[in-house]
């Protein structure tokens, strides 16, 4: 496996036993109410397979505190940080030990990342799949480590994965389809770097699905201060436009831009955010966009993935759909 170390979970215990988990932490805890023959099952299976107990074998039976462990891409993302707040919060209530694991912007950052999960013995995870791979999810599956994945659905059958699917597209489209079906300008969407596969999935389904060609692209970074730079500079010779921005801290930076310039918005400049969050209301002009509560997002992955470890989740799926909130930064 490479980079990733081997290792036996208490799934396989149960599985090749016969046995439940509850009846593997029963055993390990010299509890009373297992048969001879089935204590024997299992012990001859740890002794086999060379099973060391960890953190959730022994809170199964003793309700000690079990580590799950969170997959983020970067906590700097107000989206972000209010998915990990979500899952904290209910990991604290329901007496859950966090561990974090933050991706970076390269595939070998994502590896040593997935390297530190599988041998830091987490007994779950709720990885948000922005910058993970399918061949990384499944080889965390591979260790037997229950799942939540929030985002795109990969397409993965397993009894110890469960999915939330995260819709921005459908409402961006229809603003889309408003704004051509009211004879608007071309769109222009922006493109940030490392803007992550969330949003490359919803311009791929936006762009491919219903623009075509009729849309233009902006390459700006991953910064207010120097897109707030860049677009000074571009409203020195274009006077008008409408733009998608993949989050509303840029598309702030393109409005004060704008302002700053000496052009109104709406009436010259029109602004939607793909993602929102506090920045879209508390901003002067306000920012026009598709808006989850990421704090919910977060707090039902970490009650799905503390069922997924008991054998209690009975709904694998889970699925939210982005409201798209009208404002300042378009004409209504």
């Amino acid at each position: 496996m490479g980079i990733y170390k081997d290792r036996v979970t208490i799934y396989e215990v149960a599985k090749a036993a016969g046995v439940s988990l509850a009846t593997v932490s029963r055993v390990i805890n010299n509890q009373s109410n297992v048969t001879l023959e089935t204590k024997k099952r299992v012990e001859d299976t740890i002794a086999r397979l060379g099973y060391k107990p960890n953190a959730l074998a022994q809170g199964l039976a003793t309700n000690r505190t079990t580590n799950i462990g969170i997959v983020i891409p970067d906590v700097n993302y107000v989206h972000i940080s209010n998915l990990l707040s979500g899952m904290i919060d209910i990991g604290k209530i329901y007496g859950y030990q966090t561990t974090l694991f933050v991706t970076k912007h390269s595939s070998q950052d994502t590896k040593e990342v997935i390297a530190k999960l599988l041998t830091s013995h987490v007994d779950g995870a709720v990885v948000f799949d922005d910058e993970l791979e399918q061949s990384d999810i499944e080889t965390i599956i591979k260790y037997n480590i229950p799942l939540i994945l929030i985002g795109d659905k990969f397409d993965i059958k397993d009894e110890k994965v469960g999915n939330i699917t995260l819709n921005f597209a459908s409402a961006i489209k229809e603003v889309i389809n408003r704004h051509y079906e009211n004879g608007g300008e071309k769109v222009t969407f922006l493109h940030s770097t490392n803007e992550g596969k969330m949003i490359q999935s919803i311009e791929s389904k936006i762009t491919h699905d219903l623009l075509k060609d009729s849309y233009d692209e902006m390459l700006v970074t991953d910064s207010y201060h120097e897109t707030y730079l860049q677009f000074i500079e571009y409203f020195k010779k274009v006077k008008k436009g409408q733009f998608v921005c993949p989050r509303d801290s840029l598309a702030c930076a393109l409005t004060n831009a704008a302002i700053d310039s000496g052009l109104k918005v709406p009436e010259d400049i029109e602004v939607v955010s793909v993602i929102g969050t506090k920045y879209s209301i508390v901003s002067r002009p306000t920012i026009s966009s598709c808006e989850l509560d990421f704090y919910d997002v977060g707090s039902i992955a970490m009650r799905m993935v503390t069922k997924l470890l008991k054998d209690e989740l009975k709904n694998r799926y889970y699925h939210f759909d982005a409201r798209y909130n009208s404002r300042s930064s378009t004409r209504k």
